[in-house]
């Protein structure tokens, strides 16, 4: 049976779904890493990450996404020259979607913001949490349930992943043009003080 999550930023004016978006297909992640927890100072929403910094991600092959209204509205950055692509609405600063910055992301991870949980809470939509990563920049330390770096099973499971998404498909991609493999928006990349000083506050 075909599972369909809608997704929308906290406006409304941003919206989407998740095709095919059962548990077996996801992998729901929570990071606690310091980029993770800088972009969303950028963004100007604690609430975007829980209580001890975590963003709680929801990983899928991109070819699954799907964005249906207000494509005017993404816009993407970078935290670095060679940081991740990390997509938000411009209209209410809710982050959309991670991606590799390549021509054609493997995977793309969706942050639990974006997820419409009007309906439903987020682990009856698309599962319970399978890992926990970075956990040594978590803030009051290392939580007991998460390792410091990756655990190298989680690290198995995420290549698992990655070859089970990319036969799944990368085409189409909601943010990259098909004719040309290029973005559909031009990165802001902050400089490496401008990056450090949301890593600080």
């Amino acid at each position: 049976m075909t599972t369909t999550v809608a997704l929308r930023c906290r406006c409304g004016a941003v919206r989407g779904r998740a095709l095919d978006a059962s548990p077996s297909n996801l992998n729901r992640a929570v990071c606690y890493c310091d980029d993770c927890q800088a972009y969303a100072r950028w963004l100007g929403g604690d609430d975007l990450v829980d209580a001890r910094g975590g963003s709680d991600i929801v990983q899928m092959a991109p070819s699954r996404l799907r964005i249906d209204a207000g494509h005017e509205h993404l816009r993407v950055m970078r935290l670095g020259p060679k940081g991740l692509m990390r997509w938000y609405a411009d209209c209410c600063r809710t982050p959309v979607g991670n991606q590799m910055p390549v021509a054609w992301s493997p995977f793309v991870g969706v942050p639990a913001a974006f997820v419409d949980t009007s309906s439903q809470p987020l682990e009856a939509l698309v599962g319970p949490v399978k890992m926990y990563v970075m956990g040594r920049f978590a803030r009051g330390g290392c939580p007991p349930h998460a390792p410091p770096s990756v655990k190298p099973l989680d690290g198995l499971a995420v290549m698992g992943n990655l070859a089970r998404w990319v036969v799944a498909g990368v085409r189409p991609q909601p943010f990259v043009d098909p004719a040309t493999g290029a973005p559909r928006a031009t990165p802001t990349v902050l400089s490496r003080e401008e990056r450090d000083a949301l890593r600080t506050e």
